[in-house]
């Protein structure tokens, strides 16, 4: 793994523990997982091989992402405080998390040391042509998972009943301060 690697799987994983502690639910929460995503898909996604069962691969590996993604995105817990939504990721949403994006960085480092025949026997004996269907699966799982599960907070963030009271404090309040 390159030190690059290290980075973006690290800052991955702290997303969601910057997410431990409640926070407001804003523009930030929502790009900064997707800019990285999408600068890792940029670098390593350079094709979605189709040959064989390359397809049969990537889409599983996808549909664990979505799973672990909706899953993390149920765990996370979204409320209103003073007229802005607060999130803060649960210990299972934090798990999941971890293990999805653990599960690529761990194989990853198991190919490298040591891994590669076994990965390469298995490939073989179910018709998996190449190592970029590998990566593509890889990437398309954590690229998934990350868009799943902030769908999910998006979605259950407009099903928050919110108090128009507190609304309309929030509101008024900058209007009161410029009036000072």
């Amino acid at each position: 793994m390159t030190t690059t690697d290290w980075i973006l799987d690290i800052a991955l994983v702290l997303v969601v523990f910057r997410q431990l502690r409640e926070g407001r639910l804003d523009l930030k929460t929502f790009l900064i997982p997707l800019g990285i995503v999408a600068f890792v898909a940029h670098s390593y996604l350079h094709s979605v091989p189709t040959a064989g069962n390359d397809l049969v691969l990537i889409g599983t590996l996808t549909a664990i992402g979505a799973a672990l993604g909706i899953a993390g995105g149920v765990y996370t817990r979204i409320r209103t405080s003073g007229g802005h939504l607060l999130i803060k990721a649960g210990a299972v949403s934090a798990v999941l998390w971890v293990l999805g994006m653990g599960a690529r960085m761990g194989f990853q480092m198991w190919v490298q040391h040591g891994g590669a025949d076994d990965v390469a026997r298995f490939s073989l004996t179910h018709q998996i042509t190449s190592d970029q269907a590998w990566v593509a699966a890889f990437v398309l799982m954590a690229l998934t998972e990350v868009v799943t599960r902030l769908a999910t907070i998006f979605v259950r963030s407009r099903l928050v009943p919110r108090d128009p009271r507190q609304e309309m404090a929030a509101e008024t309040a900058p209007a009161l301060d410029r009036a000072a």
